[in-house]
């Protein structure tokens, strides 16, 4: 997604991943949420790029992107503003953010210089050294009795809420691979009228008010809105009834 769309989106920096499916789910969210730089710091599996594209696949571009740093300093060289995700209670007093208000915060400071989302260390999360360098917290509400999120999760989460801060949801469906016209009332007339006809032939109508079916029928189809390409399956399906009941002998053929 080109940077004037939704801007520069942020760094993702993992910390001592320990798993390298962990890491490859990170990667895989990463792309599907607009991320395209990735930096690990002291990573304790093995960065196999062959093993991580089996889990995360078509992220070859980002794997070629991505670094490996010593340390935190490193990794946080070029950073102007970074969150921390963690679900631990801090009795220092310190910036704590939900998901959603601190995305937009993120957004928003995206366009003075680059920021960074740190999480990492599937076991015990971020060290209190490591939250200390972050310029805020970020904290993921969930069932207070089992609130240990997963990492790929917790980072899941949060990357999405930074994309749909940024503006990912304002971008436009991908349209019908094959568009259609509206349909016309010549070719709604000709639906109704080969389904009435139908109707009658299978003696749908026989103990009903054909007037009364038909205009409910009508109304139906008129809030379905069909276009030109579906008002025409829609009558063939009307007149494959008839069509049906004369080859299976039901009805005289025409």
């Amino acid at each position: 997604m080109s940077d004037e769309v939704l801007g520069v989106p942020p760094v993702l920096v993992l910390v001592a991943v320990q798993d390298l499916v962990n890491l490859a789910s990170c990667i895989r969210v990463a792309k599907n949420f607009g991320i395209d730089t990735i930096r690990l710091v002291a990573p304790e599996c093995p960065v196999d790029f062959y093993r991580i594209e089996g889990v995360a696949h078509n992220t070859a571009d980002v794997l070629e992107r991505m670094t490996v740093h010593e340390t935190l300093d490193e990794a946080f060289a070029d950073l102007t503003y970074v969150h921390g995700l963690t679900g631990r209670e801090r009795t220092a007093k310190r910036t704590v953010l939900r998901p959603r208000p601190a995305a937009a915060d993120l957004a928003a400071r995206s366009g003075v210089g680059r920021v960074g989302i740190l999480a990492g260390r599937e076991d015990h999360g971020l060290s209190n050294e490591e939250l200390d360098r972050c310029d805020a917290l970020v904290t993921i509400s969930a069932n207070p009795e089992y609130n240990s999120l997963n990492l790929a999760q917790s980072v899941a989460v949060y990357c999405h809420e930074v994309w749909v801060a940024r503006g990912g949801d304002a971008l436009p469906f991908k349209p019908p691979r094959h568009a259609a016209d509206p349909a016309s009332h010549e070719q709604l007339e000709a639906l109704f009228g080969s389904w009435e006809a139908s109707l009658h032939e299978i003696e749908f109508l026989k103990t009903r008010q054909p007037d009364l079916v038909m205009r409910t029928f009508r109304e139906i189809i008129f809030r379905a809105n069909p276009d030109s390409r579906e008002a025409s399956l829609l009558r063939a399906i009307g007149l494959e009834i008839g069509h049906f009941l004369r080859r299976k002998g039901v009805l005289p053929r025409r």
